[in-house]
């Protein structure tokens, strides 16, 4: 994931500091050499990272220490109060024209993934009850347009086209349907290329000058270090980019290019690509990457995460069948199913406070939760609605059925009984007292599906 390689420098600067019950300044500065070195390494341009080590000195130096703070934890949270500020503070919300549609300009490198995004933000703008338009101007990459449609039908996204036509054109007409016909958001997938030149911008820029967008979202490849400083710094000199949209921000980068091409441009981050499937996409919160990168967790997000993904009304039946005491094994299916929707586990934990660095070199396999469902249904109706009728022969029945074997089928059940435990605990008297023996259980493989 990205920034882990800053997050692991940033904890053990900040372990060397807890360790010491009082701070010198001499201690601080110290610890800001090594946040400077693991910036660095991160790939955060030279000039940001001496800015913001010596804000969070004099910051450090002169604070008053909170009564319920340690000099140490005052530290964390300029640095944490600093961070956020360098990747822009607050969330920078995409444009919203008074009188739609909304026109965004998506322009970049080839191979950024301007295409994808613009798919994936429409999808996510019509989840949200919008009427997008996608439109085709790279008229020069082969497949251009056809990978264009692709992601449209993939995001239920009407897509724009005029073959071969000049871009400026394609996007002066579709603009001209949008209003036609009401689509409320769109967006123009422009041409990119390998490299920077002449061409490409005045083409972006006459685009610009014949449409007006309302944003101008520049694609960047956080995987290409340093570069994607100087492209961003290219691109928002000649068009006056409105925000960034970061890709593959799920890979092994170091992400300290984000960070300094947020800071170089003065333009905020509003939108990371997280994976391959159109609904891998974030909306950008500085605060809770911040949180993140310092090993605080991210729970507004997995909440969000969990409200965009799960069905309410599953949650309700569930709920009622917790309080009943009915929970069973078609229940459990239906929550593995759930869960499956929301990404890998270790992402999912890696947002929860305190889990996320001790599950970090952890071997979770997300096939677990694909064995565990495979087990459920090797049984038949009556066995996942009443488990206790599961005897030896059935057992060896069932690890046929899903070629594996009876220990296996011995573990989920174990695994049952101990949630049907906790459930019964959680509705029970004295529930809220017996939470962190239920939070204890879960830590150690309580949930069917993880590792024990």
């Amino acid at each position: 994931m990205a920034f882990e390689g800053l997050s692991d420098r940033l904890e053990a600067a900040f372990k060397k500091l807890r360790s010491k019950g009082s701070l010198t300044e001499s201690d601080v500065k110290e610890a800001m050499r090594e946040v400077r070195l693991a910036l660095l390494e991160a790939d955060v341009s030279y000039k940001v990272a001496k800015d913001f080590t010596a804000s969070v000195t004099n910051k450090a130096i002169g604070a008053k220490v909170m009564e319920s703070l340690t000099p140490a934890q005052m530290v964390i949270k300029i640095v944490n109060e600093e961070l956020t500020a360098l990747m822009g503070g607050t969330q920078a919300k995409l444009s919203n024209a008074a009188h739609p549609p909304t026109i965004v300009m998506m322009c970049g490198l080839q191979g950024s993934g301007k295409t994808t995004h613009s798919a994936k933000i429409t999808k996510m703008l019509k989840k949200q009850g919008h009427r997008p338009l996608l439109v085709a101007c790279d008229v020069y990459r082969p497949a251009a347009i056809k990978q264009l449609q692709v992601v449209g039908e993939q995001a239920e996204v009407p897509v724009f086209e005029m073959g071969n036509t000049d871009p400026v054109i394609i996007a002066k007409e579709a603009v001209k349907l949008a209003k036609d016909k009401g689509y409320d958001y769109v967006f123009l997938d422009t041409a990119g290329r390998l490299h920077i030149d002449e061409q490409l911008m005045q083409e972006l820029k006459n685009i610009k000058a014949e449409v007006k967008p309302h944003e101008i979202l520049l694609v960047v490849d956080s995987m290409t270090g340093q570069d994607a400083v100087n492209v961003a710094s290219t691109f928002n000199d000649a068009l006056g980019i409105d925000g960034l949209v970061l890709t593959k921000l799920d890979g092994d980068t170091r992400g300290g290019a984000a960070l300094s091409a947020r800071a170089i441009t003065g333009k905020p981050i509003k939108f990371v690509g997280v994976g391959e499937k159109l609904d891998d996409l974030d909306v950008f919160h500085p605060e809770r990457m911040a949180s993140r990168i310092l090993g605080m967790g991210d729970v507004l997000s997995l909440i969000e995460k969990a409200e965009q993904t799960l069905d309410e009304k599953k949650a309700l039946e569930l709920e009622e069948k917790l309080r009943r005491n009915k929970f069973d094994l078609n229940d459990l299916l239906s929550q593995l199913t759930e869960v499956k929707k929301m990404g890998s586990m270790k992402d999912i934990l890696s947002m929860i406070p305190g889990i996320g660095k001790k599950i970090k070199d952890a071997d979770i396999d997300d096939r677990q939760l694909d064995k565990t469902a495979s087990i459920i249904y090797s049984m038949t109706p009556k066995e996942r609605e009443n488990p206790d009728i599961i005897n030896p022969s059935r057992k060896r029945r069932i690890a046929a059925g899903c070629g594996m074997q009876v220990e296996d089928v011995n573990k989920l059940l174990a695994q049952y009984r101990q949630m049907q435990r906790m459930f019964k605990q959680m509705t029970g008297k004295g529930s809220k007292k017996k939470m962190k023996r239920m939070q204890s259980m879960m830590g150690g493989g309580g949930f069917p599906g993880m590792p024990m």
